[in-house]
């Protein structure tokens, strides 16, 4: 393995043959592979595996995850202009902005928002796929500040944020000759299909194309190509996770996500696990993601899970980076979401304004039933929707330490959350 791809956990084969199947795992004898299953059934989970959930034959239960949504993820950036800058340049455009000068920081979402987006028109919290950077006053006149990109010893955790583009080759040009750099470039290494674009922050953004079965760099068709980069989907987040099992069973089975699909690499020792909310389209039968927005992407490297003292960076502890996740689901049960950090200070209970700084977030139709539910589920929590001064808002914590908001679903409630 070239000290490229050890450096920096970028496997070779890291979207090779597997790239598009939808397969799961024996998580317990992970260099075995299992049959694909390739839809959501009513039979009930398999003995080994965190496959897709069963869906109940219940109408109700049915519309209710096909209303489910995957909202954003949370960056902490230094300078707001250069990061509004490179991701507008990549054809997202700032949906909201929300400040808080008594606790010095600003917040922004980002989305994919042209007439042919897939949340066109939505309100923030009825969004996939957004980005929501956070600017804390002050950091960009700061020559020393830096923030963690996830990606280096010992901080690892957070890998990067994933858009899929019309034209690859393209797309890759047009972001170099901007002036832009790249951890990969298409045409290095062995993987022609895929790229790493570097945002000002070091924040790794992986570009992949929204052609299936495009050989990127080597596919005659991108030649002399034109991209639209308001054809461009936030497609996906990728985190690390030290056991994959729990973190399976905790997305679908506390959160109701569904796996869309697994790709193995038992050569270089890891896998990647592909979650998010089917939606009315529901799960590719050819497991092909390319096109859908605000996936999850779980990368587990064989053998972490047996070793106690090994654990990833979650985001909250020095020093800072990434933030969260926020999904959702228009259901008490559940809502994932990558939200940002808007919280004031709380005088009494766990610091909020700490807690503002890393996290995944789920917004809900019901936040009572939704933390009653999770109660019941015996979760960890960091906040309680009862503890301190804010009331409406709790954090739960995935196995990682990664942090889960609950706030409410403005859909719902029929006002805005702020």
């Amino acid at each position: 393995m070239s000290q490229f791809y050890q450096d920096f956990d970028f496997r070779p084969q890291y979207y090779g043959p597997l790239h598009g199947l939808h397969t799961h795992v024996d998580t317990s004898r992970p260099w075995r592979r299992q049959p694909i299953r390739r839809t959501i059934s009513s039979t009930t989970r398999c003995k080994y595996h965190h496959c897709p959930r069963k869906v109940s034959s219940n109408n109700r239960e049915i519309e209710r995850l096909t209303r489910a949504r995957v909202r954003n993820r949370r960056l902490r950036v230094k300078d707001p202009k250069e990061s509004l800058k490179f991701y507008e340049f990549l054809g997202m455009t700032q949906i909201k902005k929300l400040s808080f000068p008594e606790a010095k920081f600003d917040l922004y979402f980002l989305a994919y928002d042209g007439a042919s987006a897939v949340s066109h028109g939505n309100s923030t919290f009825d969004r996939e796929g957004v980005i929501e950077l956070t600017h804390n006053y002050g950091t960009e006149n700061d020559e020393s500040f830096t923030v963690n990109n996830g990606n280096k010893e010992p901080h690892r955790g957070f890998g990067h944020v994933c858009i899929s583009v019309d034209y690859i080759e393209a797309a890759c040009k047009r972001i170099e000759d901007a002036g832009y750099k790249f951890q990969k470039k298409l045409t290095d290494g062995r993987m022609k299909h895929i790229a790493f674009a570097l945002d000002p922050d070091g924040y790794w953004v992986e570009i992949i194309s929204q052609r299936k079965d495009s050989k990127g760099a080597d596919d005659p068709e991108e030649k002399n190509a034109v991209t639209d980069p308001s054809t461009y989907r936030m497609n996906h987040t990728m985190i690390r996770v030290k056991d994959a099992e729990k973190s399976l069973k905790f997305y679908q089975e506390t959160l109701g996500m569904t796996l869309f699909r697994t790709v193995e690499q038992s050569a270089a020792g890891f896998n990647l696990y592909f979650l998010g909310y089917p939606g009315a389209e529901g799960v590719s039968e050819e497991g092909f993601t390319a096109l859908k927005e605000g996936l999850l992407e779980l990368t587990w490297n064989y053998g972490t899970e047996k070793d106690e003292g090994f654990s990833y960076h979650n985001g909250n502890d020095q020093p800072q980076g990434f933030g969260h996740i926020c999904e959702f689901k228009f259901h008490s049960s559940v809502a994932l979401v990558l939200f940002s950090a808007w919280l004031n200070k709380s005088k009494e209970g766990p610091d909020v304004e700490e807690m503002r700084q890393h996290r995944v977030s789920v917004s809900v139709d019901n936040l009572d039933a939704a933390c009653e539910r999770f109660e019941n589920a015996n979760v960890n929590w960091k906040k309680r929707l009862t503890d301190g001064r804010m009331k409406n808002v709790a954090f739960l914590l995935d196995p990682d330490g990664y942090w889960v908001e609950i706030v409410q679903n403005e859909r719902f409630a029929g006002k805005e959350n702020f």
